[in-house]
């Protein structure tokens, strides 16, 4: 028989679609096991809980290894291929019908910054095996591969997501971390080789698209009674030392009307910041979040003082634009308190990414049809998704963090609320299988 003749069949044409809307009803009723989902999640906390509830488990230290050993047996146990690239990234395949069809690539990290909590990164991580598990047990193939990742040392450097977007220097590698150990020798405590790092650089032709599940780590999300963050982008950073030179002399002979104080005009300083920010339509943010004065005796006028500068936004622009409205209330303020301000660079930066627009969409659907409350928002915070979105198009759902509090033993994120993002992210790598990019 005929291809022509099957497509004009009413009868075969009505059974193609029969078939096909029995897969899409069963692809909807997809849910992971939220219960599955939390004891795997409470599992991964004993690898670094202290006395104080909080998690020690930074990059390339013994719980590190031993929680990527017990996950490593986890999905081994599903089935699945696992191995550890160069930079230390912990990858799972799970091989597609389609051939030559490129991953679609997921997941998080699981280092904690030091006595930090127990859900940022995790819950990605968790949520990302939950998905796969579920897809697994329905026994729901997809025609492109899919590719889990672990990334390494995502608090301290973004480190495994940057190898992958080819922006690791060789001077990375010399940088000692909250581990005691250096980028270098922590990746090959991991099972990476610090020598062949440059070589695990991805390009779009080899990634499908990326997608990352996070908790907000802000507040949002939990204060406006809100289930999903469709996240638009990923905010870029810049930071300064910012120098304040006086002069320094007697605190008690020196009269108020004749005194060049930097810690005055440093005052003056942080209050500007928080008024041009703030006076400025959006949602940047900028931050001092460090003083220090010199020589630092309550007997003596401060002749010096070193303070840092941080803004945050979508917009690079934006971000320059700030900064050169600061700059100049600063000389402004120098020459009303006689000193002198010194803005310095720190290479500590991170440039905007937007996430792709098609996937904003995807989410915002899958979250719609499971009936979950959204929000397009900016990530205020850095995340591996930032260095995936150079390469590939990305795309980051949130969920709501109690209290907006992270960073810290309190840190939490209720089961429903996480089963809710999990739910998306399987939802939407399913679609993200259908999609041509």
């Amino acid at each position: 028989m005929s291809t022509r003749f099957l497509l004009k069949s009413p009868f075969i044409l009505l059974c193609i679609c029969f078939l096909g809307l029995q897969f899409s009803l069963a692809q909807n009723s997809l849910r992971v096991n939220s219960d599955r989902l939390e004891a795997n999640l409470k599992k991964l906390s004993t690898f670094g809980m202290n006395e104080k509830g909080g998690n020690d488990r930074v990059a390339f230290s013994d719980y590190d290894i031993a929680a990527r050993a017990h996950l490593t047996r986890y999905l081994e146990k599903l089935g699945l291929k696992v191995h550890t690239d160069a930079a230390g990234n912990l990858i799972a395949l799970r091989q597609g019908t389609k051939k030559g069809a490129k991953p679609i690539a997921f997941g998080s990290h699981i280092d904690a910054v030091p006595n930090g909590g127990h859900f940022d990164g995790d819950v990605g991580v968790m949520g990302a095996i939950e998905a796969l598990e579920t897809l697994i047990e329905n026994d729901i193939e997809t025609q492109h591969p899919l590719e889990f990742i672990i990334f390494s040392n995502e608090e301290g450097a973004v480190f495994g997501s940057r190898a992958l977007a080819g922006k690791i220097k060789k001077e990375t590698l010399d940088v000692v971390t909250a581990s005691g150990y250096t980028n270098g020798e922590g990746v090959a405590r991991i099972g990476g080789d610090p020598n062949k790092i440059m070589e695990v650089k991805r390009t779009s032709e080899e990634v499908h698209a990326f997608l990352e599940l996070h908790i907000e780590q802000g507040n949002i999300l939990h204060k406006n009674g809100l289930d999903i963050g469709v996240v638009e982008g990923i905010v870029g950073l810049k930071w300064w030392d910012v120098e304040i030179t006086g002069f320094t002399n007697h605190a008690g002979t020196t009269p108020m009307n004749d005194r060049k104080d930097a810690l005055i005009a440093a005052s003056k300083f942080v209050l500007a910041v928080n008024e041009i920010v703030t006076g400025i339509e959006g949602a940047q943010v900028g931050t001092v979040g460090r003083i220090q004065a010199f020589p630092g005796a309550p007997n003596v006028i401060p002749g010096k003082v070193v303070t840092s500068l941080e803004i945050r936004d979508l917009d690079a622009e934006k971000i320059q634009r700030i900064y050169s409205l600061i700059e100049q209330r600063a000389n402004e303020i120098g020459e009303e308190t006689q000193t002198n301000f010194k803005f310095i660079p720190i290479d500590a930066t991170a440039e905007p990414a937007l996430t792709d627009p098609r996937i904003q969409n995807l989410i915002r659907k899958n979250a719609s049809a499971l009936g979950y409350s959204h929000q397009t928002m900016p990530s205020g915070a850095g995340h591996d998704a930032q260095d995936m979105a150079v390469f590939t198009p990305t795309g980051m759902i949130f969920v709501p963090s109690v209290n907006g509090i992270s960073h810290a033993p309190d840190e939490y994120s209720t089961p429903e609320a996480i089963a809710k993002g999990a739910n998306v992210l399987l939802l939407s790598i399913l679609e993200l299988d259908q999609i041509r990019f």
